[in-house]
């Protein structure tokens, strides 16, 4: 195994965990094997990528990652008043919800109802974790040069 450093044109394994300010895990696959990905293929965000950087096989860090370097904040624009006869007369509606809606190009959007009453329902479009300051755990599992095609 090669003691080669996190950089561009790498193929980083690692575990993960992300998890909010409060503690709570949002995501991790710490006790599965290891996800891989090349530097910059944009499977990571940026954000997240630029604290790999210079980290080696065996290396665990912990990192908080701002929202401006994860997920976003939140953009008042993304939240969108839906009227209520969109949604079926019988279909239960409380904020918290999250409902699934065909974007322009016809792919599936989540959104998370704000509130509702009999005429409208706000519908917020930011991702769910946008605003959020996200705790970034990793432990690199092996670092290999990138296969460029």
């Amino acid at each position: 195994m090669s003691d080669i450093p996190v950089s561009e044109n790498t193929r980083v394994y690692l575990n993960f965990a992300l998890l909010l300010e409060d503690g709570n895990e949002v995501d991790s696959n710490f006790g599965k094997d290891p996800v891989s990905f090349v530097m910059g293929d944009g499977s990571l965000l940026p954000g997240f990528e630029r604290y790999l950087h210079g980290l080696e096989a065996g290396d665990e860090a912990t990192f908080e990652v701002p929202p401006e370097d994860g997920f976003g904040q939140p953009n008042e624009n993304n939240v969108q008043v839906v009227k209520r006869e969109h949604f079926s007369a019988d279909e239960h509606i409380e904020p918290g919800m999250v409902f699934s809606f065909k974007d322009a190009s016809g792919g599936e959007l989540p959104g998370v109802i704000r509130s509702v009453d009999d005429e409208e329902v706000r519908v917020d479009f930011n991702h769910p974790l946008s605003g959020r300051i996200i705790t970034f755990k990793v432990r690199i599992d092996r670092v290999e040069p990138a296969e460029l095609h």
